[in-house]
């Protein structure tokens, strides 16, 4: 069981990864469905603009949660040396990353227009972070950040989706939009799902490698909790778009809210690849 500093990692890693992946997967989806989601300009960049002010918050508190652990007193997040050490290791350049990436699309996000370019290239900064730290960065190979960096891409352009869909699929009078906005995704997310997957293997092989390791440790028995929950979003998205987006097209009204509890469904499996992720990240070793 994680002690408190521990748990504070865990919860702060969780909202961070919540609140990059969203913002930049909002604003990745605005630009990519420019013609689907065109009426929702204002609130897609809002939406970003909140996830990404979470975002900071958070990269900003599991900073001084570091120096609270180095020092093992809660006295360590505000200590002016403590947190002048930290910032010369690789938590202070993925924190230099976070803030400049979602600093630059909150901008973007804030003026709209071409300026959603500028927000999406603050966006793959945040991203780019969680390539710098942890696990992977730690094999000190930049074709294995590569693609963690793609499979993080795929999963931001996944959820970002989910508002909007889950939005206009509400409300009668905007179903239509709604079965526009989901073909087009499934179009698109036909190439960035195997993507997704094909990098996640890549990357789980990688880390743990073997099957014992994957049972019979922490680390593997939460990735498998991870891989699970991705087996179930799988499930959902073909779901989605085998059975009640074709519903859509033809016009079934009853298949509007069906959609919407599809992805809330879709938010929870995705709770619950952030927390694993979190837990595999903040207090658990890579097995040997």
């Amino acid at each position: 069981m994680p002690d408190l500093w521990g748990l504070a990692a865990i919860a702060t890693k969780f909202f961070l990864y919540l609140g990059v992946l969203a913002s930049g997967g909002l604003i990745l989806c605005r630009l990519v469905l420019a013609d689907q989601m065109s009426a929702f300009d204002r609130a897609a960049r809002i939406w970003a603009i909140g996830f990404a002010t979470l975002a900071v918050a958070m990269a900003a508190l599991g900073f001084a949660v570091r120096g609270a652990v180095l020092m093992d007193d809660v006295s360590g997040m505000v200590d002016p040396s403590i947190l002048a050490l930290l910032w010369q290791t690789p938590p202070g350049e993925a924190l230099l990353f976070r803030l400049l990436g979602l600093g630059t699309l909150v901008l973007g996000a804030a003026i709209g227009g071409r300026w959603l370019w500028v927000a999406a290239v603050g966006g793959a900064v945040a991203i780019w972070s969680f390539c710098e730290i942890g696990h992977v960065a730690s094999q000190d190979r930049l074709w294995f950040q590569s693609v963690l960096f793609a499979h993080l891409i795929a999963a931001a352009f996944w959820i970002g989706i989910f508002l909007p869909l889950s939005r206009l699929s509400r409300s009668a009078d905007t179903l239509g939009d709604a079965a526009a906005l989901g073909h087009r995704f499934g179009q698109i997310a036909s190439v960035a799902v195997p993507l997704l997957v094909v990098a996640g293997a890549i990357m789980t092989w990688r880390l743990v490698g073997s099957v014992s390791a994957l049972f019979g440790t922490g680390y593997g028995l939460s990735l498998l909790a991870k891989l699970s929950a991705v087996a179930l979003l799988l499930a959902l998205a073909a779901l989605n778009k085998v059975r009640l987006v074709p519903a859509l097209q033809r016009g079934d009204p009853g298949v509007g809210p069906q959609l919407s509890q599809s992805i809330s469904l879709e938010w929870l499996c995705v709770g619950v690849i952030l927390f694993a992720t979190a837990i595999f990240t903040s207090v658990l070793t890579v097995p040997t």
